[in-house]
C-alpha cells in the first residue's frame, strides 16, 4: 500500500502535561489502522490535532501538498451534532453541503440500520443509536481517510458486529480507516496495522507480526502492547 499521509513530530501540551510528545507514523491508503492505547494515552488529542480541531504545538502532516480538510474527516466520540435536527437532515446535509457520497446513502442507511431513526432528532437518540448516526455521517463524507474515535463504544455485541462488517466493506472499497480503540481485543480482530500510543508517545507501529518481532513476544496484541509500553 502507498502512503496516504505521514505524521511527523506532533507534540501538544496542556500546561505542565505533555499530552503528545514527538508523535510520528504513516497512514497507508486503503488500510484499517488502529490507534491503540489506554484511556488517557492521548488518542483523542491526537485525532483532534490531526483534524485541526485543536492546534498542535509542533509537527506536520505530509500529504503531497493536499490540505488536511480535503484528506481526512474526523468522527469524535460522544457528541450530538445538530441535536434538534433529524438523522435524515444530517445525512442530506452531509451529502449536499459537505459534498458527500450520494450514491452510498441508501446502502449506509441499511448497513447501519438507520431506517427507523431517519425522522428522529439526533439529540433524542440513545448512545448506540447516535453512534450509528455519526458513523453514517462519516461514511458519507468525500474525504479518502476517516478518523473515528472509539467506533464500538456504546454498542451491544450485535451492533458491534454489524458495524464491523459495514466498516470492512467500505475499507474494501478503498476507504482508509484510522480508528482509535482502547479495547485491544477489538483492534486485534479488525485492524491491518497498529500505532501503539502510551503516555503521549508512539511505542510501536506496524502489523501484529512486525510488532511481535519488535517486542520479542508472541503474536498476541495484548502481550505485545504490554511488552512495548
Amino acid at each position: 500500500m502507498s502512503t496516504l499521509f505521514e505524521v511527523k513530530g506532533f507534540s501538544k501540551r496542556f500546561g505542565p502535561i505533555a499530552a503528545l510528545s514527538d508523535v510520528s507514523f504513516h497512514v497507508r491508503a486503503g488500510e484499517i489502522l488502529g490507534l491503540i492505547g489506554p484511556n488517557g494515552a492521548g488518542k483523542s488529542t491526537l485525532f483532534e490535532c490531526l483534524a485541526e480541531v485543536s492546534p498542535s504545538d509542533s509537527g506536520e502532516v505530509l500529504a503531497g501538498g493536499r490540505a488536511r480538510s480535503s484528506l481526512l474527516f474526523y468522527v469524535p466520540d460522544g457528541i450530538a451534532p445538530w441535536p434538534e435536527q433529524s438523522v435524515r437532515w444530517a445525512l442530506e446535509f452531509t451529502i449536499g453541503f459537505l459534498g458527500g457520497r450520494a450514491a452510498l446513502r441508501d446502502g449506509v442507511i441499511e448497513q447501519l440500520d438507520l431506517g427507523a431513526l431517519l425522522n428522529q432528532p439526533i439529540g433524542a437518540l440513545s448512545k448506540g443509536q447516535r453512534k450509528r448516526a455519526l458513523l453514517a455521517i462519516g461514511l458519507l463524507t468525500p474525504q479518502p481517510a476517516l478518523l473515528i474515535d472509539e467506533p464500538f463504544e456504546g454498542l451491544d455485541l450485535r451492533q458491534a458486529r454489524e458495524i464491523t462488517a459495514a466498516l470492512r466493506e467500505h475499507a474494501a472499497g478503498g476507504r482508509t480507516l484510522f480508528l482509535s480503540i482502547h479495547q485491544i481485543g477489538d483492534a486485534a480482530r479488525f485492524c491491518d496495522r497498529f500505532v501503539l500510543l502510551n503516555a503521549g508517545r508512539v511505542r510501536g507501529e506496524g502489523t501484529l507480526q512486525e510488532l511481535a518481532k519488535l517486542a520479542n513476544s508472541l503474536e498476541n496484541l495484548e502481550e505485545v502492547f504490554l511488552a512495548l509500553t
